[in-house]
Formats: C-alpha cells, structure tokens, sequence
C-alpha cells in the first residue's frame, strides 16, 4: 500500500510539472515565441522548453518554492544544452507565474531593450 501511494504521488508531480511546462509554452506562444516541449518522454535530452533564443527555460511548478536548487539545476543543464541563460519558471497553485535569473542577465536583457527602445 505504500509503494502505491508513492507512485501516485510520483505520477502526480510528473503530470503537474506537464501540464505547467504546457500553460508556460501556450503563454509564450501567444506572445509569438515559438518555444517546443522537451517533454518528459525526452529523458533530459531536451530542456523543458526550448526554441527561446539565448534563453534556457526551466518550468517549476510546485507549492515550495526551491529556488537554489532550480537554479543550480538550470545552470547546470544550460551548459549542457549550451541554449542560453539559466531561466527558472516557476509558480505554486492559484499564483501568477514569477521569473529568476541571474541579476547580471537580466541587466543585459533590460539594457538590450533600452536600446531598442532608444531606437
């Protein structure tokens, strides 16, 4: 009865972290970002998302938030992949979705688009 309480719980989350990894896609999709799944049938040879240039997205969906460790975990895979800067993508449940990255990054971002801005 345990071990079947533990796979549930287990298939709970991956079906959770799914379905997140979907809303967040379907945002930036209708922001005109053709972004794909990795999707968990990938086995890690994929990121979460993927199709943002210079930008590795990893999506959290979870009602502790673990900040350090999705960090760690999506600077990690962003070397790996070699897709970008590490993104983490994260909300709890009846929560707007929140955005983390390096500080340093998101300077470059925003000054990018000052420029742009600037004309």
């Amino acid at each position: 009865m345990y071990m079947r309480m533990v796979i549930t719980t287990g298939a709970k989350s991956t079906r959770k972290g799914a379905n997140g990894e979907r809303e967040v896609m379907a945002i930036l999709r209708d922001h005109g970002y053709p972004v794909e799944r990795g999707g968990t049938q990938s086995f890690g040879q994929r990121p979460d998302l993927y199709g943002l240039d210079g930008v590795h997205l990893e999506i959290k969906r979870s009602e502790r938030a673990k900040i350090w460790e999705w960090m760690q975990q999506s600077q990690k895979d962003a070397q790996r992949f070699g897709d970008g800067v590490p993104t983490v993508i994260f909300r709890r449940s009846r929560s707007k979705w929140l955005i983390c990255m390096d500080l340093s990054d998101f300077l470059t971002f925003y000054q990018a688009a000052e420029m742009k801005h600037k004309g």
